[in-house]
């Protein structure tokens, strides 16, 4: 097997880096249109079509929040919206990882075949996932209308300084859509150092599958914050506070609460938005310089 080119220093250019972003948005049709057939060929000879992607989420959400209510005595009209919310934003999440770590393995043959920029390709995952999650939040909009006279009313669990932590739904359900935004922005620089990190050391991948579902089960998703924020009242130095100082570690946990937290009445925290974007700002440099160094040997990898 021949060894690749040597990549000559101008292709190694901040410049170029930018400008192949650049063109990858400007070629939005292209990379739109990629991501709705990806969901119409998934479904393809359904009756329900891509409506099985909402299907899907609420018999998940829904067995989730009924079994979760039962083991642990919680109301099921506070639990199942923080469950549904939860899961909407981590298959997002999730998918942005897992997928975004094979996007230019899976896009091989076009790669090799259409002179398009990289990122095209990565805003083609992207831009996928986000279709899956809007299909998603048709079910958060169900489970809303059902319980929204209970999540209107404020909580009365407070923290040790005596904030309310849950003070109901109102104008803040707003901040929810900047936040969403902000995940978005983040899905895009997961998916382009995933990607061609993954393409280049095929191990990559499988490593992310394992920790993946280790991760999910880090992050408050199918239980609530609310359990370990009460054993937090009672404990200055147990578990409570253990438990509340390390999920702080967890980023996932943070890009959950900064769009959930809004949508189900809870209060949301600024260290969220610190968190979020602290990790928008480094994850981007870091995305940008490995299509800065390594953009022009993706077609090699593949």
């Amino acid at each position: 097997m021949t060894a690749p080119p040597a990549i000559d220093a101008a292709s190694r250019s901040w410049r170029r880096a930018l400008a192949d972003l650049q063109a990858g948005l400007r070629a939005r049709e292209l990379w739109a249109l990629l991501a709705w057939q990806d969901i119409k060929q998934r479904y393809r000879r359904s009756s329900l079509g891509p409506l099985w992607i909402t299907v899907g989420m609420a018999v998940t959400a829904l067995a989730l929040g009924v079994v979760n209510s039962a083991l642990f005595g919680s109301s099921i009209s506070t639990l199942l919206p923080s469950i549904t919310t939860g899961l909407i934003l981590w298959n997002f999440m999730n998918g942005c990882i897992v997928e975004g770590s094979e996007t230019f393995i899976a896009n091989e043959g076009m790669i090799k075949q259409l002179p398009a920029p990289v990122s095209v390709y990565a805003l083609r995952t992207v831009w996928r996932q986000a279709l899956y999650l809007a299909h998603n939040l048709v079910v958060y909009v169900v489970v809303l209308a059902v319980f929204f006279g209970k999540l209107s009313e404020p909580y009365r669990l407070v923290d040790k300084a005596g904030a309310l932590l849950h003070p109901g739904l109102g104008w803040g359900m707003l901040l929810a859509v900047p936040a969403l935004m902000l995940v978005l922005l983040n899905g895009a620089w997961v998916v382009l150092l995933f990607g061609v990190v993954s393409t280049r050391f095929r191990d990559i991948p499988p490593v992310i599958q394992s920790f993946i579902t280790m991760l999910f089960y880090a992050t408050p998703i199918m239980w609530s914050m609310d359990q370990v924020r009460v054993m937090n009242q009672d404990s200055h130095e147990g578990f409570g506070s253990l438990a509340v100082n390390l999920l702080q570690l967890n980023p996932v946990y943070h890009f959950v609460e900064i769009v959930r937290a809004p949508l189900v009445g809870q209060q949301q925290s600024w260290t969220h938005w610190l968190v979020v974007g602290v990790v928008t700002v480094v994850g981007w440099a870091l995305a940008l310089l490995v299509l800065r160094n390594y953009r022009a040997r993706v077609a090699y990898w593949v």
